[in-house]
């Protein structure tokens, strides 16, 4: 099946990119003698007017042979207008370069059919706000965005890719929000994401969420009604007073009028089960209850009156012997502050953490009322990535458990077509970015050429992909076409990038290079082209001689 795979990837990669020769040259009268896919003995031979159409056995490559007066073959006098070199210089700029410009833009495509196939999507309506963000105080749980600077949204997605393309820049969105239509401005903030290779990538964020939290609560006092009452932090509330609660905004509302009246509460516990799955995984199953809670009276917040908040600043797992664990942290802690700035989310937790990981963070939290406080650092890991960087990782150990409600899908429409292009067209300039920064970095010396694959990466690659499915399948093919486009433009001889490296040339003397000039070059490229790919060889069978290491390694142990 993966030879399957390989074989399809190859030969639709290379029509692609030899299609784009023949068109072009079809276009500018140019005879086209031969078009062929594959190397070796011929399956499929076809005779048109002018051009014979092969198919090769080998699908490791493809050519279209176009009349030449350089060749060997006689050329009619009716014929010298229609040989390649009969044509305009730009003519044959054209020609040479369609068949890259072919592997680059068929991605598109690929890309276009992939995101196509998502029709169902989250609605633009604002499940949670994060502190500390531009949409504080100026967005709300529950409020559906219509428009963005007067462009009509139906889909979360949508929102999120005009924010990101705006950073800094501000927005008038179009809110419907208590049954009536309001008008918010709001500027992104700029976040800096460091990718691989040293690229940095600079979008806008709002700070706000698709989905609801859960009800799910938290219990920090031990005199508070809700502890008397049986309730427990981490309790998932189903029912109060018989009203399903679905969202933590569910069971404010449930009890936002209660003053002193007492109320059933159903809930879901989460049971911690030792060694499931025979040790394989770490589970919980839920225990069904019922507390009566009494809040007091007055008119002071859910907290105040009934000892429940979210559950979003309690710490849910902490792993022994982990930094976080040796400070005396523990589940059930409620954090408040790192390093004397107060959090009012774990999103902000994370965040004051994460803006300097190699450094030692201070952490107050509250434990059965208590204030209690501890240092802890963040856990680093070093590690080479797949381009022989040197990488850091960072690791918080302790974490929450605060789920989200997704609200209901809906179906994409028109506008998701529209998404599916923009975003093909976006994926395929990531990916084109990524190469040529590889190159760049392998060319400065800070990328091992190591990292270079040939056929048998192509080939495991191909072959894993196909088996996760189509759609895995189709995005590998993508990003393979766009590197044959990219490695075909290398100004290297005997390559299109050669060619237009001659035409260049051509331009600045104002007559072709000498044949014998060319002829040296092009086998100088293939020298060059021969040494590359002997070195992909070798780092391929050296990646496979590391797995089958591996795999004896886990055999033997």
């Amino acid at each position: 099946m993966d030879l399957l795979y390989f074989a399809l990837l190859c030969s639709v990669l290379i029509f692609v990119h030899e299609l784009g020769h023949f068109v072009c040259a079809k276009l500018f009268g140019v005879k086209v003698l031969t078009f062929s896919i594959g190397f070796g003995p011929k399956i499929l031979r076809l005779r048109g007017r002018e051009t014979e159409y092969c198919v090769g056995l080998l699908p490791l490559g493809g050519f279209v042979k176009m009349l030449e007066e350089t060749r060997q073959e006689p050329v009619l006098p009716e014929d010298r207008r229609r040989t390649f070199e009969a044509q305009a210089l730009w003519k044959r700029v054209i020609i040479v370069l369609a068949g890259p410009a072919m592997n680059v833009l068929f991605p598109v495509l690929l890309y276009f059919a992939v995101f196509v196939g998502e029709t169902r999507f989250v609605p633009p309506t604002v499940g949670a706000v994060l502190p500390a963000h531009p949409a504080e105080g100026k967005l709300h749980p529950g409020d559906r965005i219509l428009e963005v600077d007067g462009e009509r949204i139906t889909t979360f997605a949508e929102l999120q890719r005009i924010v990101a393309k705006n950073p800094g820049q501000e927005l008038k969105l179009k809110v419907f929000r208590d049954r009536q239509h309001v008008e918010v401005k709001v500027i992104p903030e700029e976040k800096v994401i460091q990718k691989p290779l040293e690229i940095v990538e600079r979008i806008g964020e709002l700070g706000i969420r698709p989905s609801r939290p859960a009800p799910v609560i938290g219990i920090s006092r031990l005199d508070s009604p809700a502890y008397r009452a049986g309730l427990r932090s981490f309790d998932l509330v189903t029912e109060v007073g018989g009203r399903p609660i679905k969202t933590w905004t569910d069971l404010e509302q449930a009890l936002t009028d209660n003053r002193g009246a007492t109320v059933p509460v159903t809930y879901l516990r989460p049971m911690p089960v030792t060694r499931a799955l025979g040790g394989l995984a770490d589970m919980a199953v839920y225990e069904s209850g019922v507390a009566a809670l009494t809040p007091e009276s007055g008119v002071a917040d859910l907290q105040s009156r009934a000892g429940i908040e979210h559950a979003d600043l309690y710490v849910a797992d902490v792993p022994q012997g982990s930094a976080e664990w040796k400070a005396d942290l523990r589940p059930g802690d409620r954090i408040t502050e790192v390093d004397g700035v107060e959090v009012t989310a774990w999103s902000t937790f994370t965040e004051r953490l994460f803006a300097s990981p190699d450094k030692p963070h201070v952490i107050t939290w509250l434990r059965a009322g208590q204030r209690k406080s501890g240092t802890i650092e963040l856990r680093r890991e070093d590690y080479l990535d797949e381009y022989g960087q040197t990488r850091p990782r960072f690791f918080l150990r302790a974490t929450n458990w605060s789920p989200m409600v997704p609200e209901p899908y809906v179906e994409g429409g028109p506008a998701a077509i529209r998404l599916a292009f923009e975003n093909a067209l976006d994926e395929t300039y990531d990916v084109i970015r990524f190469i040529m920064v590889g190159i760049l970095r392998i060319v400065e010396g800070k990328v091992s050429i190591s990292t270079l694959g040939g056929p048998i990466t192509v080939y495991d690659v191909v072959g894993e992909e196909g088996a996760k499915g189509v759609s895995y399948f189709v995005w590998a093919m993508a990003v393979i076409s766009i590197n044959l486009g990219l490695i075909n433009l290398l100004p290297i001889p005997v390559l299109d990038g050669g060619h237009l490296l001659f035409f260049t040339f051509e331009a600045v003397l104002r007559r072709p290079l000498p044949l014998r000039v060319r002829e040296i070059a092009s086998l100088a490229g293939l020298m060059i082209l021969v040494g590359l790919m002997g070195i992909a060889f070798k780092n391929d069978v050296e990646r496979r001689w590391d797995v089958i290491q591996g795999q004896f390694r886990e055999l033997a142990g």
